[in-house]
């Protein structure tokens, strides 16, 4: 196991404050404009695609989301 760190009473020196320079949390979130759709498809591909989340701990509806948006992306340039 590592040392525990002893911590001193030591003087830290001369402390200069610098402005937040960070983007508030609301300016971090990707908002993209979407809209629901009702989609039927086959029992491999849905089987297929929630494997693939379960195995990367994500949703598959995100996962198809992200594959059409690829395509889109790849075939309108």
């Amino acid at each position: 196991m590592k040392k525990k760190i002893k911590y001193e009473n030591e003087k830290i020196g001369r402390i200069k404050i610098i402005k937040d320079f960070l983007p508030a949390p609301d300016e971090l979130v990707f908002k993209e404009e979407s809209l629901k759709v009702t989609l039927n498809l086959s029992r491999t591909s849905v089987e297929f695609f929630k494997k693939i989340a379960d195995k990367n701990g994500s949703k598959y509806q995100k996962i198809i989301r992200n594959l059409l948006d690829s395509y889109v992306n790849h075939y309108s340039s």
